[in-house]
């Protein structure tokens, strides 16, 4: 099955250019371009039986049993009926057949949902269309909060300049971006006539590259260039645009879907295990078995057969040879039970064990009322095989929602503290400040700490000038929504810092190219913007205002490293105070930064600009020379204050990552997001940790620096914890095939692995070259459309979150919470490979036992084929006798329960190292029932050989035989099976005693005269029954059930007490603490003490600010009303809540800083006042 229904690789014939002309179906079809339909699901009602069956007769083992059945029809051959076969076929062929008409007719309804959403089309009019009607060409209307149909030229918008603005959670870890259309399309406006009638469009043809695209527009004679800004792809959502016209370029080969990589058919290793045992050591073993009879046969005619032609009749003229070549695929009928058909009905169990997935209460997330959904039922028992998890950091650790938390202005910090000065934990029970005074506060937002409040409204200029700066300093756009004020921020962390700007006193409203307009304690202003120093990898962002006072003042706002060197050396005890603050802040994981001011020269900034202009118009150089210029004017600055953002992780992914670890699950974080983000997070998250001897950093801009980066970490990794954290353009080397394996061998040295900046294709690459060398289980875990590529991974987990559905959509498993995913692995998942291994193992032995009987009795009847079994019991041992118990201890099964699971995460390793059931597992089942089979043929023939009854007639015929060994066989397989559970449930104690009632209940009843009567060829067995009131018929038994258990029991207690495994150990605890749970752990808050501080806005993408400032930015003026915001001013009757300063006395010693964290950003304004906004 693929992705949408589109292998995104293979391709009928390779398209080199893609040529279309807008609103001309005809011309465009004649390319053959496919519709915008999705199909994920295989069959419909004429195909479902002819393409199933083809299916199904694919796997071996029932291609194998339809020619068992060709065979048993030819009478010179089989000596069995043909219901023997035909019955357990076509149970496991319809079985199946309804699991996957169920599965399919669901992915129906979830294609309809996909396909059947519309989109206003022109076609001579605006109509309405479903979505698989949308064709290449056809050119669409797109309204707001609208879903991106396909790949667009954007043509116009409802915007000013032609903006639109899109949501790219879908394809990437940024919230908002803005793209505009082409001055000649947009100047079409919603002129239907006039966008109907442009010409044509060349363009690249379908690919893969998100940040990329090339092509020409043909419009009125002129040609126009097109690139990446003019596109919108599929999976972004419209935002704060009432309308936008887009002209489908690729549809369904979208961008979105061409980084799905290859969808490939996921089988499990004990799958790929089965089809190697049953194609060689089964078929090989059956062979050989088959061959060793027909010889024997073969001799058995030369030598006696002339003797026994009375009771065995055969043809004139039939030599010993094709007598021995008829036996031969005699006895392949008569062992076929060596290859168990019924085997195959484990999608039965897997079945079972997905639905305890989705009723597991404990995975169902009740805030967004999400339960866990196992979206495939054939992977469950490879979740308990994990050794790599490759996780997405946005949305999947971490909840994509910053929070601003505490701050330092001035020396002092601002946090929550008890009476005796003692930092207090922030619970949900703490005080929130009461944001009442502030008409236009934002009710979501939350703080703590009262006295922040009280000096704001004291009119403090440090905090004034402190909660401007976070007003200015941004590229946040602000909407008006019902009478509401909505920020859509680039990246969640400029919308935390601006909203609580809001909520203190400074409203950012609006803002134009040249200006930003605020509200500060109730009174409109409007500053210049002169200028924006965009950020880079050095520095955030800078801007220019004139204060009301008429001078100019920068601000700056960046990482404390780099405010720091930029310091006034006036400032040297106030950055003392305050890094001891970033300290603390840093410790709790908290993302922070500092800011700065300085006040700037008129005649300085002026002959500035005019050498910033320059530079920035130069075709050499320009970057170097911009750099040097934001240097010269970033001198000593003023320090103001720091900020920090807590980057909320999901509720108990710490815990999750640690349990993870200590079940030697190695976990890599594969995000877009910025290096220092992933850091942070890696800290906060117990991936990074300090006593870590070391984190690398590999950020090599060539080949050569990577290769030498990563010699020498594979020099220092030997011995000793480590970290890895590598980027994208540096992973793009390293994942070259001369260096893969080396990366790969580093990276599977460290305890933990970040890549940073990779693209959807490089988290793919990443997980397959685990999956290619390591032979490992791998699972991937993501939220968004970025994150499908990796979840063709050997499991593939979404997490229903921020960023969308489609991770959910392509996953195999999927949930609202990170941390259900070590219920799903550790319990779950491992009795799920618990209850596999067990079945297997146990029926193997069952049918190993079952069949290796014939095999002894062939040499003493003469190698006629002839069964030593009952015909009725030969259909019903494996569908009735022996189906229940087995499958009660496949779906009950556990050797220990969640709590201790949890409380024991090395119980896991086994299932890494495929210690329950691998080739040798396989021999030794083999083995046991070798010698099974030899106590249950040997034991009743020796007991009943020249034995008598009680009233002195013969015991020994064959139907008394028969039966006395099939009886012997139920005992020891169901004695076996009671070994091989651990947990007993009243199901599973029905099944095992219900299994004999019922074989006794049937023979019986088989056996009784009246069938007899109606049907003496169907039911002979009559005199049978007349055994079992013979004393030593039940010794034998008894003998016989105690000889097959006698080598189990002493092999389990001597390795037990000789060489216990952790399952041995930890059910020794179990069965001492009886019936006792065990206690919760209790995990204390830990604080990390790291001065490792992240810098500002991780997700931002550079370039953002030339936008603000260039004329092509302008969003409609926001609507003109008075603020609402009543000025508190220096008020006699406030009375001060909190701790005044909120600064700590206590003096704790902190951490050193750390250099080389990151980087600034700086604005400068001139401010205007306003009456009203």
């Amino acid at each position: 099955m693929t992705f949408f229904g589109l292998d995104c690789l293979a391709k009928k014939e390779r398209e080199l250019e893609r040529k279309l002309r807008a609103n001309d179906r005809e011309y465009n079809l004649s390319f053959k371009y496919a519709t915008n339909a999705i199909k994920t699901s295989k069959y419909n009602f004429f195909t479902f039986l002819p393409l199933n069956l083809f299916e199904q007769f694919q796997r071996i083992a029932n291609a194998y049993f339809l020619f068992l059945l060709v065979l048993q029809v030819i009478p010179a051959i089989s000596s069995l009926s043909w219901f023997t076969t035909v019955v357990p076929l076509v149970l496991v062929l319809t079985v199946t057949a309804a699991k996957d008409a169920t599965d399919d007719i669901n992915r129906h309804r979830s294609d309809n949902q996909v396909n059947n959403r519309k989109v206003q089309v022109l076609i001579n009019r605006l109509q309405n269309e479903k979505w698989m009607n949308v064709q290449v060409g056809d050119i669409i209307k797109l309204e707001n909060n609208q879903f991106v149909t396909a790949d667009l030229l954007l043509l116009s918008s409802s915007e000013p300049l032609n903006l639109v603005y899109i949501e790219t959670a879908e394809l990437d870890e940024t919230n908002l971006k803005v793209k505009q259309a082409l001055p000649v399309t947009g100047d079409l406006g919603d002129n239907i006539e006039k966008l109907a009638d442009f010409n044509e469009v060349r363009c690249e043809p379908p690919n893969n590259r998100l940040d990329r695209f090339t092509g020409t527009l043909t419009f009125a004679g002129q040609k126009y260039s097109l690139d990446n800004e003019k596109i919108l792809l599929r999976g972004c959502t419209l935002r704060n645009t009432d309308w936008c016209f887009g002209l489908v370029l690729f549809a369904p080969e979208t961008k979105l879907m061409q980084n799905c990589g290859k969808s490939t058919f996921k089988r499990t290793s004990i799958d790929r295990l089965m089809n190697i045992l049953v194609l060689c050591q089964i078929f090989g073993f059956l062979a050989f078995m088959c061959t060793v009879l027909a010889i024997g046969n073969c001799i058995w005619e030369l030598n006696d057969g002339s003797q026994f032609t009375v009771f065995l009749p055969r043809q004139e003229g039939t030599s010993a040879t094709f007598s021995a070549f008829l036996t031969f695929w005699s006895y392949v009928i008569i062992l076929n039970t060596v290859v168990p058909i019924s085997l195959y009905v484990v999608e039965i169990i897997r079945l079972g064990n997905s639905f305890y997935i989705e009723w597991d209460r404990k995975m169902y997330y009740a805030r967004n009322d999400t339960p866990a959904e196992a979206r495939t039922t054939t992977l469950n028992e490879e979740l308990g095989q994990i050794k790599y998890v490759f996780s997405d950091k946005t949305g999947t650790l971490t909840q994509n929602i910053m929070t601003f938390n505490k701050c330092s202005i001035n020396g002092k910090t601002y946090d929550v503290f008890d009476y005796m000065g003692q930092r207090l934990e922030i619970t949900e029970h703490t005080d929130t400040v009461d944001f009442s005074f502030n008409p236009l506060a934002d009710t979501r937002f939350q703080f703590h700490d009262h006295s922040l409040v009280e000096v704001v409204k004291l009119e403090n200029p440090e905090v004034h000038a402190f909660f401007r700066l976070l007003a200015l300093c941004h590229t946040v756009m602000a909407e008006e929504k019902t009478e509401e004020l909505v920020y859509q921020a680039q990246s969640p962390d400029e919308g935390a810092l601006v909203t609580a700007a809001r909520n203190f006193g400074f409203v950012f409203r609006s803002r134009t190219p040249e200006s930003v307009s605020i509200v500060e304690m109730g009174q409109p202003r409007t500053y210049d913007l002169l200028a924006i120093l965009d950020f880079n990898n050095v520095r955030k962002r800078m801007s220019v205002i004139r204060s009301p006072e008429g001078k100019l003042s920068l601000y700056c706002k960046g990482a404390d490293t780099i405010i720091y060197e930029r310091l006034h050396q006036s400032c040297s005890k106030l950055m003392d105070v305050t890094t001891e603050h970033l300290n603390e802040f840093a410790g709790e994981g908290l993302r922070t930064l500092a800011l700065a001011y300085k006040d700037l020269d008129e005649e300085y900034l002026s002959e500035w600009q005019q050498r910033h202009h320059e530079a920035s118009t130069a075709l050499e150089n320009r970057e170097e020379k911009l750099d040097e210029l934001y240097e010269e004017i970033e001198k000593d600055l003023m320090l103001l204050g720091a900020t920090a953002i807590e980057d909320k992780l999901q509720d108990g992914v710490p815990h999750t990552i640690e349990q993870l670890a200590k079940a030697d699950i190695k976990v890599w974080v594969l995000t877009g997001d910025k290096q220092e983000t992933a850091e942070n997070i890696g800290y906060s998250c117990n991936l990074l940790r300090e006593e870590m001897n070391d984190v690398f950093i590999v950020s090599g801009n060539s080949p050569e620096d990577v290769r030498q980066e990563l010699k020498v970490m594979t020099d220092e990794v030997v011995n000793g914890e480590y970290g890895l954290v590598i980027n994208g353009h540096s992973l793009a080397y390293a994942l070259e095939h001369s260096m893969e394996q080396e990366f790969l061998r580093t990276a599977c040295m460290c305890k933990a692995v970040i890549c940073c900046r990779v693209t959807p294709l490089q988290k793919a690459q990443v997980v397959e070259l685990v999956k290619k060398y390591k032979q490992a289980v791998t699972l991937a875990i993501g939220d968004g459309a970025n994150d499908v590529s990796m979840i063709k991974a050997h499991i593939g987990v979404g997490i229903s979150g921020q960023e969308g559905m489609q991770a959910v959509l392509s996953s195999d498993y999927s949930f609202a919470q990170f941390r259900f995913l070590q219920r799903l692995l550790l319990v779950h998942g491992r009795w799920s490979y618990l209850r596999m291994c067990k079945f297997l193992r146990y029926f193997f032995y069952k049918n190993f036992t079952f069949t290796f009987v014939h095999f002894w009795y062939a040499f003493f009847c003469g190698f006629s084929a002839q069964t030593v079994y009952d015909e009725w019991f030969i259909t019903l041992y494996n569908l009735v006798y022996t189906a229940l118990p087995v499958l009660g201890m496949s779906l009950f099964e556990q050797d220990v329960n969640d709590a201790w699971s949890f409380q024991h995460p090395q119980l896991y390793v086994p299932g890494q190292l495929n210690l329950y059931f691998s080739k040798k597992a396989f021999f030794k089942c083999a083995l046991h029932s070798c010698y099974s089979s030899l106590v249950l043929f040997f034991i009743p023939y020796l007991s009943i050989f020249d034995t008598v009854r009680d009233d002195g007639k013969d015991v020994a015929d064959y139907q008394s035989f028969a039966v006395l060994t099939q009886t012997c066989l139920m005992f020891a397989v169901t004695i076996q099976l009671g070994f091989e559970m651990t947990y007993w449930t009243a199901v599973n104690t029905l099944f095992v005693m219900g299994s004999l009632v019922m074989y006794f209940a049937i023979t019986f009843t088989m056996y009784c005269n009246g069938l007899f009567l109606m049907l003496p060829a169907a039911f002979p067995f009559i005199t049978a029954r007349n055994s079992f009131n013979q004393p030593n018929i039940w010794l034998t038994i008894v003998l016989t059930s105690l000889l097959c258990i006698l080598p189990v029991v002493t092999h389990r207690f001597l390795m037990v007490q000789l060489y216990p495994t952790i399952n041995d150990k930890v059910m020794f605890k179990v069965r001492q603490a009886k019936t006792k749970l065990p206690p919760p752990t209790r995990r204390a808050r830990i604080r990390r003490t790291s001065s490792r501080r992240s810098g500002y806005a991780f997700s931002h993408a550079q370039g953002y600010g030339d936008l603000v400032t260039s004329n092509r930015f302008l969003r409609r003026p926001a609507v003109s009303r008075s603020s609402g915001f009543t000025h508190a001013g220096r008020t006699t009757g406030f009375s001060p809540m909190g701790r005044s300063a909120g600064y700590s006395p206590t003096g704790r010693p902190q951490n050193a800083k750390v250099n080389n964290v990151e980087v600034t950003s700086l604005q400068m304004y001139r401010t205007i006042g306003e009456p009203s906004l």
